[in-house]
């Protein structure tokens, strides 16, 4: 099966407009907060593995980032150069630290979401219904040749230090490569599990484990060394070999991997980005049952 006939479009995608997009963006960062058991990472009753953020702190800064997926989406709908782009994502991410006071809650979908409504902004000025391949063609079009150059730049956050370290993709590599886990992971996972019936809850959870599994997440290496982010990579993909959320104690296996990981210090928060921007796709791609929650 396909990604579009797994998709089901037999609904026209809804007009997109800088509002729609932005606001889907906000609505899919909620939908992976709200999501538990998810280990290691902040929900809104488990701080996870985080001693200095919690769901308020995410709520936080939430709130402060929803102008900037909107602006960002209008920058896209203008063809904006990559400087722009980068600029507004600057802007959001000083916006993001004063809302949390210098928490860091969403630096990497600041990023990775960013870059897809600028795409997504960028089809709307066309007649054309938004699918995958054609928002990951626009981020290729139009600022393919800008990320490829910025993610030669040497890293200076922690997660693109680990990445270096430890030899793995980094985040401004898997831009560069208009963010393959998304587009040939993450989308078709979570497409797959709603056509199969599972409850939006379970899909995104299989969804979730199914990015860990494959990711090369800085936030895992930074936190946990090599070590650390191929036990999380063996504990996802033995989730899913075991039958993942469908099964009988499937919550209660992702809640024991939850211990496990805070025991570790682990927090799979490229996956965390990945999954909300997957629930993102669907919702501008798919305007069915899935849209509405």
């Amino acid at each position: 099966m396909n990604l579009s006939q797994t998709l089901h479009w037999a609904e026209p995608a809804p007009f997109l407009t800088p509002s729609t997009i932005g606001r889907a963006a906000t609505r899919a960062l909620y939908h992976e907060l709200a999501l538990e058991p998810k280990p290691g990472l902040v929900t809104l009753s488990d701080n996870g593995s985080h001693s200095d953020m919690d769901a308020q702190t995410f709520m936080r800064s939430l709130f402060a980032l929803r102008g900037y997926f909107v602006n960002i989406a209008e920058l896209g709908r203008q063809q904006a150069g990559f400087v722009a782009l980068e600029r507004c994502g600057i802007q959001a991410e000083a916006q993001m630290l004063a809302a949390t006071g210098g928490i860091n809650t969403h630096r990497g979908a600041i990023f990775m979401l960013g870059l897809l409504c600028a795409a997504a902004g960028a089809l709307s000025g066309h007649a054309v219904q938004a699918t995958p391949a054609r928002l990951r063609a626009a981020l290729r079009q139009h600022w393919g040749d800008a990320l490829t150059a910025r993610s030669q730049r040497t890293p200076t956050l922690p997660g693109g230090i680990a990445a270096q370290r430890h030899g793995l993709r980094s985040a401004s590599q898997e831009a560069a490569m208009a963010f393959p886990v998304l587009f040939e992971t993450a989308v078709p996972a979570l497409a797959s599990a709603l056509a199969r019936g599972l409850r939006p809850e379970q899909a995104r959870l299989d969804t979730l484990f199914q990015v860990m599994a494959v990711l090369d997440d800085s936030n895992l290496a930074h936190r946990g060394g090599i070590e650390g982010l191929r036990h999380a990579q063996q504990s996802a993909r033995d989730f899913l070999a075991a039958g993942g959320s469908a099964r009988a104690d499937g919550l209660e296996a992702a809640r024991a991997i939850g211990h496990d990981f805070v025991v570790r210090n682990l927090s799979p928060g490229g996956a965390a980005d990945t999954l909300a921007a997957a629930c993102w796709m669907l919702q501008l791609c798919d305007p069915g049952p899935w849209a509405s929650r």
